[in-house]
């Protein structure tokens, strides 16, 4: 999940990386999506950060968060949670 706020909306430098993830890996158990944690009360705790912030949920759980574009370790994220 891309978890951001309104005023800098979703990390779209990091949407490529995960398109070419997912046509790699073509897994029925890897999804993105984006939450604006301004109007997610969940997600509170992210709000007032100007880095983008990425949440790996396995089984519902929060399993691994990733700060920053940091495109290799993202990467990574997504094949070890796999």
């Amino acid at each position: 999940v891309d978890a951001y706020q309104a005023w800098c909306g979703p990390c779209k430098t990091v949407v490529d990386l995960f398109r070419k993830v997912r046509n790699e890996v073509s897994s029925d158990l890897l999804h993105f999506a984006v939450a604006e944690v301004d109007s997610i009360d969940a997600l509170e705790k992210y709000r007032g950060k100007c880095e983008p912030i990425f949440l790996f949920y396995t089984r519902g759980e929060l399993a691994a968060v990733v700060r920053g574009a940091n495109a290799p370790l993202l990467q990574k994220t997504i094949l070890k949670q796999l």
